[in-house]
């Protein structure tokens, strides 16, 4: 899996920059000055976790994000 296979939720943190997470793994965020940045963070951060749940020959949570614009 990666991380363009999960939902990702990005959002402005005022004054430190920008937040991008994958809600469905505990975890697995970043926080960043920009956009990119914190996206570019996020992609490390989640091959980071994917690592670590092979390694323990576990599957990655089910992306069970639904994205709402109320």
């Amino acid at each position: 899996m990666r991380v363009d296979d999960y939902q990702v939720v990005l959002y402005r943190n005022e004054p430190s920059g920008w937040v991008a997470e994958v809600p469905s793994i505990p975890g697995c965020h970043a926080l960043m000055p920009t956009r990119e940045a914190a996206l570019a963070e996020l992609a490390a951060v989640f091959q980071m976790i994917a690592e670590e749940y092979a390694e323990r020959r576990q599957q990655l949570p089910a992306d069970t994000t639904e994205i709402s614009h109320a």
